[in-house]
């Protein structure tokens, strides 16, 4: 065990706080909490907080099985704590005996000294139960590890595939890769990624996309400094192929941030005049980072989609990549918290958003022009059913290359071995 001068499970449980109890997502609450702890060990402060979350119902259960009451108010903290201790005995290679000393110290850095006994004996208690509990957990519906409304929407939207889609949520995502086209062919970054020791493969359809075998930090990948290559999940990748940007248009994306797609666009129309636009000015940071990564050029505005005319005036385009806020359910693996802060109501009012949206940016596209509506959710209410009561309310608007009228769309579900959950429509403007 290593002396420093914080406990690192008492900072993931001080995480898992943030997220559970007061609904902020972890990508917001990691950054600042790492700045708390030493470069090498941010990798596992990460590994507890991710590992914790996306098994939660199972941790839940355990110290349902253990305890015979849970810890609430001013003590609630300490639940996380021994939620980051059993994760460690169960899903990590840390000695055990290290796993309970560092989380029952945890109780000291929480400020509760008097509770220490309390979380050892819960600790050793699993310890001492371990396989029996993980069989009985396997009988219950915590082996899904979603929450019971999400379960019976994937159930009801795909009765034949739900236990692959959330199979594929529970696993670690894979590192997919963009290959900068105007710097290498992918066939040339795969023999560079070959000669780093560094194992990986193409993408059956998508044409920039690779798949590294194992996650490597970006220092690693050969360039990616100097822009050769991005980090992007492959069917987000998709989006920007149906989009087909060409040089000298005037192309808008919106909902932007954090910028992977507007600097796809770029990339493939490199003379290209985009505008990105995001609803938050401090995502917009991120767009502006990932363009300067990437020497590229675009008009960077913060605006609201439903209120075009307060960022664009009469502005039309030839081309329209509309990201639509969504609930998210496409991206699970890669953001465990989605399952514990959405909630089942928040799919009708994102729908509500994603029709108002639409509605406002459609008159902004030329006639003849294309437009791209693309969400990173599975759910039909915010995809297939939404555009298909746009199609029945624009005749102008004819579906291309991703479904017909019926079936409109292009749903693309998480599996373990390709991307994220992702759904696409092609419209052209008659």
């Amino acid at each position: 065990m290593k002396n420093t001068p914080y406990n690192l499970r008492a900072i993931a449980a001080k995480a898992l706080s943030s997220v559970l109890d007061q609904g902020q997502s972890l990508s917001t609450v990691l950054p600042a909490l790492s700045k708390e702890v030493s470069e090498k060990d941010r990798a596992l402060l990460q590994e507890l907080c991710f590992g914790v979350l996306r098994v939660l119902p199972q941790l839940e259960w355990y110290i349902q099985q253990l305890m015979a009451k849970v810890l609430t108010g001013k003590q609630r903290s300490l639940h996380y704590l021994i939620m980051v201790g059993i994760y460690q005995l169960v899903y990590t290679r840390i000695p055990p005996h290290a796993a309970l000393a560092e989380t029952v110290n945890g109780a000291v850095a929480l400020k509760r000294p008097q509770l220490k006994g309390l979380i050892n004996g819960v600790l050793r208690q699993f310890q001492r139960q371990e396989d029996q509990l993980k069989e009985r957990s396997q009988n219950n519906e915590c082996r899904f590890l979603h929450p019971s409304w999400l379960l019976k929407r994937l159930q009801q939207a795909y009765p034949e595939q739900w236990e692959s889609i959330v199979d594929a949520n529970n696993q670690r995502p894979p590192m997919w890769l963009r290959v900068n086209r105007l710097h290498h062919t992918r066939d040339e970054y795969l023999a560079l990624l070959t000669n780093a020791e560094i194992n990986a493969f193409a993408h059956p359809q998508f044409p920039d996309a690779i798949c590294l075998e194992e996650a490597s930090p970006v220092g690693r990948l050969p360039g990616f400094e100097q822009g050769w290559v991005t980090v992007q999940d492959a069917s987000a990748q998709h989006c920007v192929d149906l989009l087909d940007p060409q040089n000298g248009e005037q192309i808008l994306d919106l909902c932007c941030a954090p910028g992977g797609k507007t600097t796809h666009i770029l990339e493939a129309a490199p003379k290209a005049h985009v505008l990105a636009v995001d609803v938050d000015e401090n995502r917009l940071k991120r767009v502006k980072e990932n363009l300067q990564r990437l020497q590229q050029q675009a008009e960077v505005k913060c605006g609201d989609g439903r209120y075009p005319e307060n960022w664009c005036g009469d502005k039309q385009f030839d081309r329209i990549l509309l990201d639509a806020p969504c609930s998210a359910t496409g991206v699970i693996r890669r953001h465990p918290d989605i399952k514990w802060l959405r909630r089942d109501r928040d799919i009708a009012e994102l729908a509500a958003l994603q029709k108002e949206i639409i509605e406002a940016i459609w008159p902004r596209l030329k006639s003849g022009g294309v437009m791209v509506y693309a969400t990173c959710s599975v759910l039909p209410e915010e995809n297939a059913q939404q555009m298909r009561e746009f199609l029945a309310r624009h005749p102008e608007a004819k579906l291309v290359a991703t479904g017909d009228k019926e079936n409109p769309g292009q749903q693309h579900l998480p599996h373990a071995q390709d991307g994220d959950g992702f759904f696409y429509a092609k419209l052209i403007k008659a």
